[in-house]
Parts: structure tokens; sequence; C-alpha cells
């Protein structure tokens, strides 16, 4: 069996499917940084609500991890496939390049 791995996906890319939902974004930095200011729909993944999401989460929905650059993303990335999601996203450019790019789709 070959070990699956995430993907990278641009803030682009992502800008062009958010409109149908399909994505699931999860947000890993800390709850202070995710209560300023997080890409639209996001979900604020910290280590207190892994757990719950790990239980409820559709394995098989595309989820795009989202970070401050894009660095730490691609480690959760590669734990979420790892606990059996099949279509994983590291943000490029993390929030902060969401936030130049596309600054009016920000949830605060």
């Amino acid at each position: 069996m070959s070990e699956n791995s995430f993907k990278h996906m641009s803030v682009s890319e992502l800008q062009a499917v958010m409109a149908d939902k399909s994505h699931v974004v999860v947000d890993i930095r800390d709850e202070n940084s995710f209560a300023n200011g997080h890409i639209t729909d996001a979900i604020n993944l910290t280590n207190e609500s892994m757990a719950d999401f790990l239980r409820t989460a559709d394995l098989d929905a595309p989820l795009v991890v989202c970070c401050y650059h894009g660095i730490s993303s691609q480690q959760a990335a590669q734990f979420l496939i790892s606990q059996d999601f099949t279509d994983v996203y590291s943000l490029d450019g993390g929030f902060t390049q969401w936030q130049t790019d596309f600054p009016d789709n920000i949830e605060r």
C-alpha cells in the first residue's frame, strides 16, 4: 500500500472553490489569532478540539489546512492524512497570503 500525501493549494485556488462550499477549511493558528480574523467559514482546529474534529469530520471531504505562512500546515496536513483523511491540502502562503490577496473574505 502506498502512503498518501497531502497536496498544496494556492490562496487563489481556495478562493475559486469557496463559493460551492465543497472544501472544509481548518485553521491551526492559536485561538487569539483566529478570533482576530480568519478565512470565512474556517474551523479553528486546536489540540483541544482535535479529538472531536477527528470523530465527527467527513474523512472524504476535501480539507484545506491553514496556518500563518503555510509551513506548519504541511505537518498538520500530513498528520490528517495519517488519520485517514483522503483529500488534504496545505494552503500555500497561509492566512498571511490570504489576508493580502482577499482582505474582503475575512471573518472576525
